[in-house]
């Protein structure tokens, strides 16, 4: 072993990169050129260099190449680079697995919510039934986008959701209320004219689509995709929250299916909302982790659901 040196020829007492340098090593990574690099994590241009530099003796490789033209990757910048990717994102599970245990061991609970969710009769009654039976809980309500609810119950960013399903694989959920699903139509469109329509006359209508990436089941259910017939759906342009989806509807540019709910909550100028036959109905639910069932704040706020369940069953 070389004197000074550790078993795999690692400088003793060399200092370990940090998270924050490994971001810079990703932000650089995908941009190749430090101004634009800089301008997205908010710091100079000469303190990205001086961090890269730093990371590169730390890890005792040269990462990048540059001159005053160009910045490119070096061989070992392109096979370190999904590694940095891979230890930062452990870096978050971990933060986010420490909330989740800072959130239980403080009897907080974080709620997540979509769309309206958070106004419906069910999750008011649900989080008052809640409240009442544990009333030093300190429960915090957030509201998300529907193209990354899942991701934030993976994360630990949120405890519980109530959400529209289908779920994926590793979430359970308890089914809370039902209710039709109607179409989001540009208002002149001549089917927005009509009281009720069929399924079958809106097989030509692009659909909104969701990012790449995202649950396809969960948007193929919303988007009927296939038909009852079999015929694939046509998609439209791709939005990420719900006002670019309403935007995009009300600009004819295409339609979509929304709960029954969205003529109360997301009236809009341009959009119509009409009933459709043949078109199963929208169910909501609150959802968790399997692995986190039996948190005691998650297994409070179920049980407040079964509560509710009972109880709207009994009238």
């Amino acid at each position: 072993m070389t004197p000074g040196r550790g078993p795999r020829g690692r400088a003793a007492g060399a200092a370990e990169p940090s998270v924050h340098q490994l971001r810079l090593f990703l932000t650089l990574g995908e941009e190749l050129h430090f101004g634009r690099a800089a301008a997205r994590v908010f710091i100079s241009q000469s303190a990205l260099s001086q961090q890269i530099r730093d990371l590169e003796k730390r890890l005792e490789v040269q990462l990048f190449r540059r001159d005053h033209r160009t910045v490119e990757l070096t061989g070992a910048g392109k096979a370190l680079l999904p590694e940095a990717r891979r230890a930062v994102a452990g870096i978050e599970r971990l933060r986010h697995a420490a909330r989740a245990q800072s959130r239980q061991l403080s009897d907080r609970l974080t709620v997540g919510t979509i769309g309206a969710e958070a106004a419906m009769r069910h999750t008011r009654a649900i989080l008052r039934i809640l409240g009442e039976r544990r009333p030093m809980t300190e429960i915090q309500v957030v509201n998300l986008n529907f193209i990354d609810h899942i991701d934030a119950l993976f994360r630990q960013e949120v405890d519980v959701v109530f959400l529209r399903p289908p779920v994926p694989e590793g979430v359970e959920s308890h089914d809370l209320a039902c209710e039709p699903r109607v179409a989001c139509l540009p208002a002149d469109d001549p089917l927005a004219a009509l009281p009720q329509i069929a399924l079958e006359q809106l097989a030509d209508r692009p659909v909104v689509d969701i990012p790449q990436g995202l649950p396809r089941a969960w948007w193929d259910f919303w988007a009927v995709d296939p038909r009852p017939d079999g015929r694939r759906v046509t998609y439209g342009p791709v939005v990420t929250d719900m006002e670019a989806l309403l935007h995009t509807v009300a600009t004819g540019q295409a339609m979509c299916f929304l709960p029954a709910a969205a003529r109360d909550f997301f009236p809009r100028p341009g959009i119509r909302y009409v009933d459709v036959t043949g078109l199963t109905p929208s169910v909501s639910s609150l959802a968790w982790l399997a692995t986190r069932r039996d948190a005691p704040t998650i297994t409070a706020v179920r049980d407040a659901a079964r509560a509710f369940s009972r109880q709207a069953a009994g009238r």
